[in-house]
C-alpha cells in the first residue's frame, strides 16, 4: 500500500490564492472603517451654514455637502438629466454647464420639472450645496423651476463589508473545492 502524495505546486498555487483572498477581505475589514468616518464627516459638513468656494479643480471630496456659491456668467449647455424633487417625485432635473471663468465649467443642478423643456436662463449667481462630482445643486432652485432632492451623505454607498464578506467566501470556496480535488485523487 502506497500513500499518496500531495501536489505540491498545486497546494502552493491554493494557499496562495486563499491568503490573498483573506488579506483582501481583511483590507475591505479597514476600507470600511475608513468609509464611515468620510460619511459622519460628510453628514457633519451638511450641517454647517458656512459658504465654502465652489472646488474649480479637482473632485473636491474635502467640501461635498457643503453650501457654496457660483457667479454663472453664461450657460451655453442646459440638458435634463434623470432626479428627484424635494417631494420625491421622480422627473428631470435641468443640469446647466456654468462658464465661471476662462475655461472653467462648472456643471449645476438648476431645479426639477417634469418637462424636458430647456428652461431660458441667461446665467447669474447661484447658492446651492456641492454635491458628488463636484456639482452644485441650486438651492432655492431658478428660472421657474422645482426644488430639488437636497445631497445627502447617506445616498454614497458604504458597501466594503459586503466585499470583505464576498472575499472570505471566495477563500473558503477555493478551500473547500481543492480538499474535495485531493480526496477525489486520493480514491
Amino acid at each position: 500500500m502506497t500513500a499518496r502524495r500531495v501536489p505540491i505546486f498545486a497546494t502552493i498555487v491554493v494557499i496562495a490564492a486563499v491568503l490573498t483572498m483573506v488579506a483582501l477581505g481583511v483590507w475591505q475589514l479597514g476600507r470600511r472603517a475608513e468609509k464611515e468616518a468620510l460619511l459622519a464627516s460628510y453628514t457633519a459638513a451638511a450641517g454647517e451654514n458656512g459658504v465654502v468656494p465652489f472646488p474649480i479643480a479637482g473632485d473636491g471630496a474635502d467640501v461635498w455637502f457643503r453650501r457654496s456659491e457660483v457667479e454663472c456668467l453664461g450657460a451655453p449647455v442646459i440638458e435634463p438629466v434623470a432626479g428627484t424633487a424635494a417631494s420625491g417625485q421622480k422627473g428631470w432635473v435641468q443640469r446647466a454647464s456654468c462658464k465661471v471663468s476662462g475655461d472653467a465649467v462648472v456643471p449645476v443642478d438648476l431645479g426639477f420639472s417634469r418637462d424636458l423643456a430647456k428652461p431660458a436662463w441667461p446665467g447669474g449667481k447661484l447658492t446651492g450645496v456641492i454635491a458628488p462630482g463636484p456639482r452644485l445643486v441650486a438651492d432655492p432652485p431658478i428660472a421657474g423651476l422645482q426644488p430639488m432632492a437636497k445631497p445627502d451623505p447617506g445616498d454614497l454607498p458604504n458597501n466594503h463589508l459586503a466585499y470583505a464578506g464576498q472575499w472570505f467566501f471566495f477563500a473558503l470556496t477555493a478551500l473547500v473545492i481543492y480538499v474535495l480535488a485531493l480526496r477525489r485523487r486520493g480514491r
